[in-house]
C-alpha cells in the first residue's frame, strides 16, 4: 500500500503500477507464500504524450526514490512505449499494457483517491488469479516461452499452468 500511495501522490495521468508488483504478490498468494518474493523492479506507468522524454521519467523515479528509496523504482510513459513495439502509438496506459507479453501480467493497480485499490486489466484477472500463463494476442510464442524460461517462473511458481490455446 506505500507504493500504491507514493504512486497516487505524484498525480500523474493515466497512471498504474504493473507487471511482477501486482502478479507476483497474486502468485506468491496462490501458493501459499509467506514471504514475498523479492522484485527486481517495480514498473509505475503512466500516459503523457505531452512530454515523452526519458528525462521525464528520471525525474519521475527519482522522486519515487526520495519517498521510498528501498523500492527499485522503474517508470516509464506508455506515450512512448509504443516505440518498443514498432505499433501504432498507443492511446491509453491500459492499450500500453495490453501488449506486454503474458495476459497475467497486463495488469495494473494503483490507489484511488478515495483509498480503494482500483484494477485495470484489458484481458481480465482470470489467467492472473488461476495462475495461467497464456501469451497475448499479438506477440510470438518464441518470446512468451523463453520469458518463461528466463523468469523461472515454473520453478518458483510449481503451480502455475502454461494455457495450451
Amino acid at each position: 500500500m506505500r507504493v500504491l500511495a507514493a504512486v497516487r501522490d505524484l498525480d500523474l495521468p493515466d497512471c498504474w503500477v504493473g507487471a511482477g508488483f501486482v502478479r507476483n504478490l497474486v502468485w506468491d498468494e496462490l501458493h501459499g507464500y509467506a514471504e514475498r518474493t523479492p522484485l527486481t523492479d517495480v514498473d509505475v506507468v503512466y500516459f503523457d504524450p505531452s512530454d515523452v522524454r526519458e528525462e521525464a521519467e528520471a525525474t519521475i523515479a527519482a522522486r519515487l526514490h526520495e519517498q521510498l528509496p528501498d523500492v527499485p523504482w522503474e517508470v516509464v510513459n506508455q506515450a512512448r512505449a509504443h516505440r518498443f513495439h514498432g505499433h501504432a502509438p498507443y492511446r491509453s496506459t491500459t492499450e500500453a499494457l495490453s501488449h506486454w507479453v503474458e495476459t497475467a501480467t497486463c495488469i495494473g493497480a494503483r490507489l484511488g483517491q478515495d483509498g480503494r485499490v482500483e484494477i485495470t486489466a484489458p484481458y481480465g484477472v482470470a489467467d492472473l488469479v488461476t495462475g495461467t500463463l497464456r501469451p497475448v494476442p499479438d506477440r510470438d510464442i518464441f518470446t512468451f516461452n523463453e520469458r518463461i524460461s528466463k523468469k523461472g517462473w515454473l520453478k518458483r511458481w510449481p503451480k502455475l499452468t502454461v494455457a495450451a490455446d
